[in-house]
């Protein structure tokens, strides 16, 4: 794809005027930094930061049938998610393996009165999770919309986030749950505001329309001014995420592992009514993961300066036992990290021994348990 053809988001200009080093992602021209990643990194873990992520894929599902359509595509049980609140789920192959990983909110019922579904998928992911959920819906009474280009999304993550967007909107934000969203104006301009966010911080994510999307991002940027709030690109959306142990399509979540394969099998609901999509290959699955568990996700930490990349080879005793999914230096811990799929017999935290083949060295790493960073509530 030429650089031409990239699609941009509303706050395009914005970025480019905060000098933004912009790259393209998924199809997008997404800002990667605007300065030092570490510094837009640490402001999230100690203060707040305001991330684009316009190029994320909405896409609405309304209907009478609504609810069933989305437990017959999805493997969650998407049935018992009340008005105004979020799941975290999966939609999967008929062989099990996993095409995307999904944020469904269920909104305010339709001027019809039908259930209100908006699913969030990942950018590079949005056409694939778009094209089953048409498929899917085939005989049911549903409709699914794309509905890409009717958002623009910001994200407020970090301790202060609460309080920078107190000051802009009347919305009950204490009474707003995690995962949970509602309706509501920010800064003057409607938003579906959700407390939701991939930075293992306490943060909101506001949908809103792509003409409201400049207003909004300066209005928050002006509400932050005292709290330290700064923009932030992908790169420490993405060193936020592994230190939070939070899982990134096409790295720890792929079609050729299965929610059991990844430690996710929680997320499918065999006791939900009716068929859905992958259920005999998923109950293969679990079965399978009981008798011979599947290598386990873990973390790793480097005693030396070292850093993992995806791909690369974990060893013991000689052996290869697994391989890194994401590897990053992190700025909380101050050392280099990685999450990796290790043979069980490694996985217990604390296991001596390992290491990762960084270009013929291996080099030391300690197994610890996952997530690298929790915040304090």
């Amino acid at each position: 794809m030429s650089s031409t053809e990239l699609r941009r988001t509303a706050l395009d200009a914005t970025h480019r005027a905060l000098g933004a080093t912009m790259t393209d992602f998924a199809g997008w021209d997404m800002p990667l930094r605007y300065g030092s990643e570490r510094d837009e990194h640490l402001a999230v873990r100690s203060r707040a930061g305001l991330f684009d992520l316009s190029h994320m894929g909405e896409i609405t599902v309304t209907g009478p049938q609504a609810a069933e359509l989305l437990n017959f595509a999805l493997v969650g049980n998407i049935g018992t998610v009340k008005p105004g609140r979020a799941r975290y789920t999966m939609i999967c192959r008929e062989d099990g393996g996993i095409l995307d990983d999904l944020i469904v909110y269920r909104l305010d019922e339709t001027e019809a009165g039908s259930p209100h579904y908006m699913v969030v998928a990942n950018a590079s992911n949005a056409q694939v999770v778009l094209d089953a959920l048409t498929e899917r819906a085939a005989g049911f009474d549903a409709e699914v919309r794309d509905d890409r280009d009717a958002y623009a999304l910001l994200a407020v993550q970090g301790p202060e986030s609460s309080g920078i967007l107190a000051s802009l909107t009347d919305a009950d934000l204490d009474g707003l749950k995690y995962y949970a969203g509602l309706p509501g104006t920010v800064a003057g301009v409607p938003a579906l505001i959700a407390r939701t966010g991939y930075t293992g911080e306490d943060g909101f994510e506001l949908f809103v329309k792509p003409e409201h999307a400049v207003e909004l991002w300066q209005a928050l940027t002006g509400a932050g001014e005292g709290a330290g709030l700064v923009p932030c690109g992908l790169s420490c959306r993405d060193t936020l995420r592994l230190e939070a142990g939070m899982p990134l399509y096409g790295h720890e979540l792929s079609t050729a592992l299965t929610p059991f394969d990844a430690g996710f099998g929680r997320v499918v609901k065999f006791e939900k009514e009716g068929d859905f999509v992958g259920r005999a290959a998923l109950a293969e699955a679990a079965s399978r993961a009981e008798q011979n568990p599947p290598r386990v996700l873990v973390g790793l930490v480097a005693e030396g300066r070292r850093v993992p990349r995806a791909g690369y080879r974990v060893v013991a005793g000689g052996e290869v036992i697994g391989e890194v999914t994401s590897g990053a230096p992190s700025p909380t811990l101050g050392k280099p990290i990685a999450m990796a799929y290790v043979d069980p017999a490694h996985a217990a935290p604390g296991t001596s021994g390992v290491g990762v083949d960084i270009r013929g060295s291996h080099e030391p790493y300690e197994v610890v348990a996952l997530p690298f960073y929790k915040r304090q509530k």
